[in-house]
């Protein structure tokens, strides 16, 4: 997102058109919701260790509300990854000068949730097939990526995005990058949280308002109502 965009969009935007706007969503995003794993990866282990995920699927906020508000999930923060630039600052990042990706930090307990599940949920939340953009939202700063940790990481991340590719569950090509990741730089604090902080805004209401709600539609095992 782009914060003058969001200026220009509270002054022609009403609740009524954001309510339709998420309504209308919600009744594609119906069909979005991405197929269970094959891998055996799915299911969290008993070790109830941490581990960290990073993800970028458009714009931060509303990937790291969802993921707020997942069982297991200890803490989500959003920032950037997969560009050349140490400790970018939003507006270098907005920029598409430093090739990084809005992105999002998932820490969560292994014995509740699983690096499988966390993909799951994140390939239905967001447009897997769309370039370099994401709603709204244009530019590299807003691809589709995972940026993987660790082998397991990348070898699950890669056996479910060529699932994906072979069930013909979407439409057009999926274009999610899938790189190793080299760092993770926060976002400034008044990034942070900003879904739970802003919910009518209306760039909330329209774009992640309906990913919240797919999340409790879709998964009720994994949601949780509460902020974390």
């Amino acid at each position: 997102m782009r914060l003058p965009s969001l200026r220009a969009l509270a002054i022609v935007s009403t609740v009524g058109l954001a309510v339709a706007a998420a309504s209308a969503f919600g009744s594609r995003a119906q069909s979005t919701i991405a197929p269970a794993l094959s891998s055996p990866d799915v299911r969290p282990t008993a070790s109830g260790t941490l581990d960290t995920a990073v993800f970028a699927g458009g714009c931060f906020w509303g990937i790291e509300g969802v993921f707020e508000h997942i069982k297991g999930v200890e803490s989500a923060t959003s920032g950037f990854a997969g560009g050349k630039t140490r400790s970018p600052s939003y507006e270098e990042v907005s920029s598409g000068a430093t090739g990084h990706a809005e992105s999002v930090e998932v820490v969560y307990d292994e014995s509740q949730v699983s690096y499988g599940q966390l993909l799951r949920v994140f390939f239905s939340v967001h447009d897997p097939t769309q370039l370099d953009r994401q709603g709204p939202d244009e530019g590299t700063q807003y691809r589709s990526a995972v940026f993987y940790r660790t082998p397991q990481q990348r070898r699950v991340t890669e056996a479910y995005v060529a699932q994906l590719r072979a069930s013909g569950h979407y439409e057009a090509p999926i274009v999610t990058e899938v790189s190793a990741l080299d760092a993770f730089f926060p976002a400034e604090g008044y990034h942070q949280h900003y879904m739970q902080l802003h919910p009518t805004a209306p760039y909330i209401v329209i774009n992640d308002a309906p990913k919240m709600a797919l999340l409790k539609r879709a998964f009720p095992r994994l949601y949780r109502d509460a902020w974390r």
